[in-house]
């Protein structure tokens, strides 16, 4: 059984996709994060970076006792290990799945997660800030579109933990001021992956968490999201 530290983010999807993918036993545990719940002593113990998601394997792949993790590239690696699906075990292919993994890691994720903060969240509007990630993020949904002409997935012709990784951010793109108009490929690929019983399954597992699918902007969760 894995204990999944969660809210309905898209990190947080990440993991709950990859784990209804993938067929593993977990149940989740929330963390509200508008509510400073990731700052509680117990889940700094597992996630030290107080960040969803992370998770406790009770039966890890090495037999030894349980098994923390946090950093969601990490912890789908892991779990595509564990499960021995989604991640070739060795060879050039394992390291295409992993470099677009990092490409959302240390790209995608950044740039769309800033630009979901000015346009929604900061207490200002600044239009430099608005404009400079709204651009960002359209150059990198180029670069997946451009990936995708000649692939079916984003790392060939397999489905992998990258378009795990990818999928729920570009999920968002209207937030993001984006239109899947302007990116054939990549549309193709998103409503491909979107028909997936997986893909599915792991929303609605979203939907009992967090029914609203919102956070109230009080000053306390600007507080527990921004200022801490």
């Amino acid at each position: 059984m894995i204990d999944l530290y969660y809210w309905t983010t898209p990190n947080g999807h990440k993991i709950t996709l990859c784990l209804e993918e993938a067929g593993l036993d977990y149940r989740i545990r929330p963390i509200d994060i508008a509510k400073g719940e990731q700052f509680s002593a117990e889940f700094l113990e597992i996630s030290p970076n107080n960040r969803i998601p992370a998770i406790v394997d009770r039966a890890p792949i090495d037999g030894g006792q349980p098994l923390a993790l946090f950093e969601s590239g990490a912890i789908l690696e892991y779990l595509a290990d564990k499960s021995g699906k989604f991640l070739p075990k060795s060879g050039r292919q394992r390291y295409r799945v992993l470099q677009w993994l990092h490409w959302q890691v240390g790209g995608l994720g950044p740039m769309a997660g800033q630009n979901h903060h000015f346009r929604h969240y900061a207490p200002r509007k600044i239009e430099y800030a608005i404009e400079r990630y709204t651009k960002e993020t359209a150059r990198l949904y180029g670069v997946l579109d451009r990936q995708l002409e000649d692939n079916d997935f984003v790392a060939g012709d397999d489905y992998s933990i990258a378009d795990m990784a990818i999928w729920p951010w570009i999920r968002s793109y209207e937030k993001q001021g984006q239109e899947l108009d302007d990116f054939p490929a990549l549309q193709r690929w998103f409503e491909q992956i979107q028909r997936r019983d997986a893909v599915n399954r792991a929303y609605a597992r979203a939907v009992e968490v967090n029914p609203d699918n919102d956070v109230a902007m009080t000053d306390e969760a600007r507080g527990y999201l921004f200022g801490r």
